[in-house]
């Protein structure tokens, strides 16, 4: 199926300048590289890719080494074999990953399902970090009539290559891209609709998002849960309405002193919508858990 083409899709592609591509896991990875000092590990959501971090990163890497891969499927990185888009299949190819750069994150921030691959990775000794960020986090299973038909149609529409074509097909109209995602809760500026546009117009990304929400199951991680150790912070946008705000009141009652911060507004793309005050909250827990110096 159709991937992304790096000298294609990616010629103006955001940070250009900051990305590689490395051999690891069985697969040739996107990764953008930037800052210097202690390494925090960005990890987007389903369907995304590095371009979710274009307005947050340069602010993190004033502070930080920040390591942003494209995820397996997503964006420029390949596709897997069979059941490598499972959690613990990501979660595994991730600290491959992390191990062929030879880099130790002391920090780490998910987005949505993102958030549920570094906290799996952490449980699974791959990603030892001081702190852990889940933003507009997934983590815990769909409740109500969600949880019932999610993963079956996605099975469904994984199986064929014709879903994915139409979906690809459909996101040439530009309306399309901007119902989708207000469908979110999020506005985003033309670039960000332009460079979603672009991600889900590839046949093959659109079928690597179904095929990892199709083999998705985070009932393992609900269990473990109470077992993380590192302090958890999330941030939740008040208006997202792909995870409602109230799924981090639930990971909290698994995790008491996980904290929850809420931006007024924003929407589930919240990192994207106001990547200063995401940038910000960043800091200021990375000071307060001592992997920055204290903020006077």
């Amino acid at each position: 199926m159709n991937a992304l083409r790096w000298e294609v899709e990616g010629r103006d592609w955001p940070h250009r300048e900051s990305s590689s591509f490395v051999h690891s896991a069985g697969l040739r990875w996107h990764v953008q590289r930037m800052g210097d000092g202690p390494v925090v590990l960005l990890a987007h959501g389903t369907g995304s890719a590095t371009h979710s971090w274009r307005g947050l990163m340069p602010l993190l890497a004033q502070h930080f080494t920040v390591i942003a891969p494209d995820l397996p499927g997503h964006g420029f990185t390949h596709t897997p074999p069979s059941g490598g888009l499972s959690l613990p299949g990501m979660a595994n190819a991730l600290g491959a990953l992390l191990d062929t750069l030879g880099v130790r994150p002391v920090l780490a921030a998910g987005h949505s399902a993102g958030a549920a691959i570094v906290a799996r990775m952490n449980l699974d000794g791959r990603l030892p970090v001081t702190g852990l960020l889940s933003l507009n986090g997934a983590m815990l299973p769909l409740r109500g009539v969600p949880g019932v038909v999610f993963a079956p149609l996605a099975r469904l529409f994984a199986s064929t290559s014709l879903v994915p074509r139409l979906f690809a097909w459909r996101a040439a109209d530009p309306i399309v891209v901007e119902r989708l995602v207000r469908g979110t809760g999020s506005t985003l500026d033309a670039e960000g609709l332009a460079l979603y546009g672009r991600l889900i117009q590839s046949p093959g990304h659109a079928a690597a998002a179904l095929d990892m929400m199709a083999h998705w199951d985070v009932r393992p991680l609900e269990r473990d849960l109470p077992r993380l150790q590192p302090r958890l912070l999330q941030v939740v946008g008040t208006n997202d309405l792909t995870v409602p705000p109230a799924e981090a009141r639930r990971v909290r009652a698994l995790l008491p002193e996980a904290a929850i911060v809420a931006l007024a507004g924003a929407g589930h793309l919240a990192h994207e919508e106001r990547p200063r005050e995401v940038a910000d909250l960043t800091i200021r827990f990375a000071a307060e858990i001592g992997v920055l110096p204290a903020i006077a």
